[in-house]
């Protein structure tokens, strides 16, 4: 963050204007990465069910669906190790062109006919193993893309952005896969890294790598071991950053309906559009309850409400033992997906609460353990589907999730007793930007 272009008298409580949607859409760089995601998360979505299904006709398995699966998200724990760091050491717009390019190139061999199952599981892993690094790079270049207030609006706007884009790539993917076919589907999610590579080379800005000087690039290897040891040691060493990052991580858990949404499709009778509803159900409710969250959460409150919200995403999930029908299972999975916007107000605490220097090493560090845990969580509720049954594993994990929330709540209010008196708190500022909003609308 700039210091002489931020003005320090804007209060919370004394902003004449509140920062929306449109004001962070107004700045032309975050403007072209908001869709850029936006439409390669539609890809993504639309290639998971494709994987879902493909794997799942091919060996009626729901152990192998869920691991497939899994697969989405579990190298990204070794890739967010092992190649996050390219983020500080090449320039960052470098390194999002190369991994959508990289992307592009590994969903388009998926999605050659013939491919056996086993390559295709290979090949996913290289692509997700890219992810990392472009999170991180992305991560780091958002702050400065966005300041202060404008970040957190805009980190807001993406998060729904996801979700809506979760829920259009689930839900039209189903019935785009059974119009399609799989293969199809994947040769799609293809397109869109090549678009959204296009798209950052056009609009987004150059600049030089965070470690530009030849002594850092002389000794890469213990800046880096050094940094991600130091990044670790600032997450699990502050009580309040462990926390949160346990909040978050709880997505492991809640994520495991999506990994078994096929089998849980095929035990109600049901074909591949109802996968697709099924696993468009949660992002649906949890991009209503974000807007529902910072729309009509007074802000002082958001942080007392953190955690029960955490704890209740897990309850609908739950009633799943009781073996609902196609329509109320995914109203239960919609309910617990409106408890989900709690994740809205982690992110933002986890924000305020790291230091700037050291700001972009943590959030790639907690991305890369979130994707893991996701992926860890889905395997485990493939496990447990083909020992219990598909109903069995949801409703375990959404139990497990719960329990797990009412004692990270609890601890989170023990360790920030200023939370729970907002008049205590250090106020937030809010930047307005001006310059930047300035020169963004003359390139609109």
């Amino acid at each position: 963050m700039n210091p002489h272009r931020t003005p320090r008298n804007c209060e919370v409580g004394l902003a004449s204007e509140r920062v929306t949607f449109a004001d962070v859409l107004r700045i032309r760089e975050f403007r072209v990465l908001w869709f850029a995601d936006a439409q390669s998360a539609i890809g993504d979505q639309i290639a998971r069910v494709a994987l879902s299904v493909l794997v799942f006709q091919q060996t009626a398995s729901a152990l192998l669906t869920a691991l497939t699966y899994a697969l989405t998200f579990l190298p990204a724990m070794l890739g967010g190790v092992l190649l996050s760091g390219l983020a500080d050491r090449l320039p960052r717009r470098q390194v999002m062109v190369g991994c959508d390019v990289a992307r592009a190139v590994l969903l388009g061999c998926m999605a050659i006919p013939g491919v056996p199952i086993w390559l295709l599981c290979a090949l996913l892993v290289l692509a997700v193993l890219t992810e990392a690094p472009f999170i991180a790079a992305e991560s780091s270049l958002m702050p400065i893309i966005l300041e202060g207030e404008y970040y957190i609006v805009g980190t807001g706007l993406r998060t729904i952005t996801n979700q809506v884009a979760q829920l259009a790539g689930f839900a039209g993917g189903g019935l785009l896969i059974a119009l399609v076919g799989a293969r199809a589907g994947l040769a799609l999610d293809a397109v869109t890294f090549a678009l959204s590579a296009v798209l950052i080379m056009v609009a987004i800005k150059p600049r030089p790598a965070a470690a530009a000087t030849s002594a850092a690039q002389d000794s890469i290897g213990p800046t880096f071991l050094s940094g991600v040891s130091s990044g670790l040691r600032l997450i699990f060493h502050n009580p309040r950053l462990r926390i949160l990052v346990g909040l978050s991580w709880l997505a492991g858990l809640y994520v495991v309906p999506e990994g078994v949404a096929a089998p849980y499709a095929d035990n109600l009778g049901h074909d591949a559009v109802a996968t697709g509803l099924l696993m468009a159900a949660i992002p649906a409710g949890t991009a209503l309850g974000t807007y529902l969250w910072v729309r009509f959460v007074p802000s002082r409150i958001r942080s007392v409400w953190m955690g029960p919200m955490a704890a209740g995403v897990g309850v609908p999930l739950g009633l799943c033992a009781l073996n609902p029908n196609l329509v109320f299972s995914l109203l239960l999975w919609a309910a617990a997906g409106l408890f989900f916007g709690y994740q809205v107000q982690v992110i933002t605490e986890f924000v305020r609460t790291v230091p700037d220097e050291q700001r972009g090493q943590a959030i790639g560090i907690a991305s890369s353990g979130l994707l893991a845990v996701q992926g860890f969580g889905i395997l485990a509720g493939g496990i447990v589907a083909s020992v219990w049954g598909v109903n069995g594993a949801v409703a375990s994990a959404g139990l497990l999730g719960t329990a797990l929330a009412v004692v990270l709540s609890w601890r989170w209010h023990r360790t920030t007793p200023a939370r729970l008196q907002p008049e205590l708190a250090e106020p937030v500022m809010l930047p307005t930007q001006p310059e930047r909003i300035a020169e963004d609308r003359s390139t609109a």
